[in-house]
């Protein structure tokens, strides 16, 4: 099966105290499922895996692992800068959801694709019954790699090797891996701010962290773009990109945006440090300013 169509990053729910609330998890994929989202990405960069221990990531799989059903695809991030930690949560993984995914290690980081491809080969094949993805997100992993290169390469030395969770915004390098071997690979877009930019270029499959919030909104810059309203569809994606800009300016676009869930009925509960969550105020002037931007009608409910 090939996931198509808008894939949420999710955050990791936790109670007021900072421990994990997965007892919120069946509501939060309700909710998603009734907002036309195919896909979550689990323990990813807006799942704050960095400052969870190895052991909320497994109760945070087995959870979602729970709600599994053919409405909802669930990919699981299961990168870390320890190799053994990696294969470990892959293992872990391998018979919970539909696909793994791994970043690059990010600490002593990796300076070649062959590097990167020994890392990957060896997670792959902790859960070899499982599709593989490689999440390409140069900014945060410091892995600024030529990811055509690592097609490749991964393509003969990675049986399970399913596709790219492409994070950046080289356009030029999407499109080329996109297009290797006759489009076989599942190339998932995952910059929500170009999210428009990426549909002329033949994108089917995004990944981000906006599309718990304001999926509504995605679904109709495809559908007036594909009706060759570009102007209107642009209009709608500066929308999209200053909704991220008044999250972020409230302190962090990531403990706000996770915050901003439990206006949409799903409290997610408080960011851990360095993210912080706002107060009610806040959230309230977030609100109107939305309000004043016409978005409220294309947030997810």
């Amino acid at each position: 099966m090939e996931v198509n169509n808008l894939i949420a990053a999710t955050y990791a729910p936790m109670h007021i105290d900072g421990s994990l609330n997965v007892n919120i998890i069946k509501s939060y994929s309700e909710f998603l499922i009734k907002n036309k989202v195919e896909g979550v990405f689990m323990n990813g960069s807006t799942g704050d895996f960095v400052s969870l221990t190895t052991e909320e990531r497994k109760q945070i799989t087995l959870a979602w692992s729970k709600t599994k059903s053919s409405n909802l695809y669930l990919i699981d991030h299961v990168g870390d800068p320890s190799l053994k930690v990696a294969k470990d949560l892959a293992a872990h993984a391998s018979n919970k959801v539909d696909a793994i995914a791994v970043l690059a290690p990010f600490y002593f980081k990796l300076n070649s694709v062959q590097k990167l491809v020994e890392y990957c080969k060896e997670v792959a094949a902790s859960a070899p019954n499982l599709p593989f993805y490689y999440y390409h997100i140069p900014l945060l992993s410091g892995a600024n790699l030529n990811m055509l290169e690592f097609l490749k390469l991964a393509s003969n030395q990675i049986p399970n090797l399913k596709g790219i969770k492409f994070t950046n915004n080289n356009l030029i390098d999407y499109l080329q891996c996109k297009n290797f071997q006759g489009g076989k690979y599942n190339i998932l877009f995952g910059f929500d701010e170009i999210f428009i930019s990426s549909l002329s270029l033949g994108a089917t499959g995004w990944v981000g962290s906006t599309y718990n919030h304001i999926a509504p909104i995605y679904y109709k810059i495809k559908e007036l773009f594909e009706f060759g309203k570009i102007a209107e569809a642009s209009e709608l994606q500066s929308k999209a990109i200053r909704f991220v800009q008044i999250l972020d300016e409230k302190g962090g676009f990531n403990g706000v945006g996770k915050g901003f869930m439990k206006t949409l009925g799903i409290d997610c509960g408080p960011s851990r440090f360095p993210h912080s969550t706002p107060t009610k105020k806040v959230y309230e002037e977030i609100k109107y300013e939305l309000d004043q931007l016409g978005i409220l009608d294309y947030l997810s409910k």
